[in-house]
């Protein structure tokens, strides 16, 4: 990511069935990393279908079905190397 843009290193794209889960989900991420790390600033919780966490070197993005239809960021950014990712919970 940081040869396509300069004010990050990493884009996380998630995915919650509803705008409850989208909450859910950041909510968990942020009480995961609360004493490492907190964010430079948090974008659309209030509506929930596009929440945007960013860490400034990550920036998380968490949608609902809909709303990651609609925005797409997977095909602008079609040209940049994914990362594979394991949970391993």
């Amino acid at each position: 990511m940081a040869a396509a843009v300069t004010y990050t290193d990493y884009f996380v794209i998630a995915t919650g069935a509803t705008t409850r889960q989208t909450r859910a989900i950041v909510d968990e991420i942020l009480t995961r990393l609360r004493h490492r790390l907190r964010p430079a600033r948090i974008e659309g919780e209030r509506d929930g279908d596009w929440i945007l966490l960013d860490y400034l070197d990550v920036v998380v993005h968490v949608f609902t079905p809909a709303a990651r239809e609609f925005y797409r960021l997977e095909n602008l950014w079609g040209d940049v190397p994914r990362v594979p990712f394991d949970a391993g919970d």
